[in-house]
């Protein structure tokens, strides 16, 4: 699963997972943006399978890009 990062003007790191519609977070450095777009991930996964949905495919670990 790929997290994309941009920063804004303002100095605000954003972290989307473009294979998760509506996982996009900000941080206040890469790291934290990062590990709060893992972490929410990790949540919204976990919610799809409490209701039976079917989650990706969590095998390989996170990459970092953009």
């Amino acid at each position: 699963m790929v997290i994309e990062l941009d920063t804004k003007d303002d100095g605000r790191w954003i972290a989307e997972v473009p294979e998760l519609p509506g996982v996009m977070v900000c941080g206040a450095s890469r790291d934290d943006a990062v590990a709060k777009a893992e972490a929410l991930v990790l949540r919204v996964v976990a919610d799809r399978l409490d209701h039976g949905e079917a989650g990706p495919a969590l095998d390989k670990p996170f990459t970092v890009g953009g």
